[in-house]
């Protein structure tokens, strides 16, 4: 990282941007159009631009549904709807689900001993919604241009911090802005020119995700097997099929994929304890290894970084997408309130308490995403027994169950206000 107080490049109006993202995804959209949101309310324009090296492709409305999908809380489903992503949609490629049913391989997976979440324990009609990657990035995209906003397609090649400004290269042009928001994943080029530390583990498993069709229904139900060797879930889609995230041990990955399709399934559906009885994959097998990132400071001088540039938990929670999301609304806040307020959105004020914000919150639900792989997917010791007896013990507490009922939906912890408001509320 470089710093100077020299003058900057200016974009072809002449003028730097005063927020600039790099990474066009889910999070880096959803943070663009909420900025672009907020400036409008405050009646204060903000000069926001995008920079994503690809944009995805569209999604036909009768294509099959992708493999990759997410589980998206009630949190972010009015994160979205307040930016007008979420109406964007297509309903008919939205699969709500009402109940988890989450069980370690020693029990029956439709006895006792399971534990259930309900959407109705908790008054809700449903505990979240499984949505395509794709399409939450689309709509995301489409609702900043619609609000103005501006995408410019490229790479960055370099950045340079200044007192006053950030100075990059891409492969689209120069550009200056005044605060540089790093949406650009775990591999993120933003973190690494800033010259933030990120301490990296490897879970030493592979994640393989496919879609399956079921023998029987999936009953609008989220379903999660505890393994020796890892984790199974079977996430409910629109079609009637299943995603299957299997989140396994590296040395039993290796065999498992190159597995013929038929053996495959039949495995699958040994290590699924038949609980949707016979199986047969609609997709390709994806894998991918799976690693904890967590960056020591989510800012420094006039840069901001947010989703997994910042932070990458274990998948069996489901939680990643929703943490980047709650980054996004909860920069974006502090942005527009220091707006209106005639602040610079790259204050050194600003990013502190976003920081403080977001590690407060992101930091125990890593170290409990971490326990439950430690010690319900792996353990063998005394305190793995007890963990896994307790799932049993929670599913006869109900005031324990609306705890964690709360937390898959997003609800629990200090929020943004955009994500505890209903999204028919009034903007403020």
């Amino acid at each position: 990282m470089a710093t100077s107080s020299g003058k900057p490049h200016s974009p072809a109006s002449g003028e730097p941007f005063d927020v600039l993202i790099v990474g066009g995804g889910p999070v880096g959209a959803s943070a663009a159009a909420l900025l672009e949101a907020g400036a409008k309310r405050s009646r204060r324009p903000l000069r926001i631009a995008l920079l994503e090296a690809q944009r995805p492709a569209p999604i036909a409305p009768d294509a099959p549904l992708d493999a990759r999908v997410s589980a998206l809380s009630r949190a972010s489903e009015r994160i979205l709807g307040s930016i007008g992503a979420w109406q964007r949609i297509p309903r008919s490629r939205l699969q709500p689900y009402e109940r988890m049913r989450v069980w370690h391989e020693s029990v029956q997976p439709r006895s006792a001993d399971v534990l259930e979440f309900d959407a109705a324990y908790a008054g809700e009609p449903n505990l979240g919604t499984i949505a395509e990657n794709r399409l939450v990035q689309t709509a995301a995209l489409a609702a900043f241009e619609a609000a103005g906003g501006e995408v410019i397609t490229g790479e960055l090649s370099r950045l340079r911090v200044h007192d006053h400004h950030v100075e990059l290269e891409t492969s689209a042009g120069a550009f200056a802005c005044r605060l540089l928001v790093g949406a650009d994943g775990a591999r993120s080029s933003v973190r690494e020119s800033i010259g933030l530390f990120a301490e990296t583990s490897s879970y030493r498993q592979t994640a393989i995700v496919a879609n399956v069709r079921t023998e029987l229904p999936h009953e609008g139900t989220a379903w999660q097997r505890f393994l020796r060797t890892g984790t199974l879930a079977f996430l409910p889609l629109a079609d009637g099929c299943s995603s299957i995230v299997w989140s396994i041990d590296d040395a039993a990955a290796a065999p498992l994929l190159a597995l013929s399709q038929t053996a495959f399934e039949q495995e699958l559906r040994s290590q699924s304890d038949a609980v949707l009885g016979a199986l047969e994959l609609r997709t390709e097998r994806l894998s991918f290894p799976l690693r904890k990132l967590t960056a020591h400071r989510f800012t420094a001088h006039r840069c901001a970084l947010i989703g997994d540039a910042a932070h990458v938990v274990h998948p069996l929670a489901g939680q990643g997408v929703n943490l980047g999301l709650l980054d996004a609304a909860a920069l974006c806040e502090l942005i527009v309130a220091a707006w209106r307020m005639r602040e610079d959105p790259g204050a050194q004020s600003v990013l502190r308490r976003y920081e403080r914000w977001r590690k407060s919150e992101i930091e125990p639900v890593a170290l409990a995403i971490d326990g439950f792989n430690r010690y319900l997917a792996h353990g063998v010791g005394p305190l793995s027994r007890i963990a896994q007896r307790g799932l049993a013990l929670v599913n006869r507490t109900q005031e324990v169950k609306r705890f964690f009922i709360s937390r898959a939906l997003g609800l629990d912890g200090e929020l943004p206000q955009i994500a505890r408001r209903p999204p028919s509320a009034p903007a403020p």
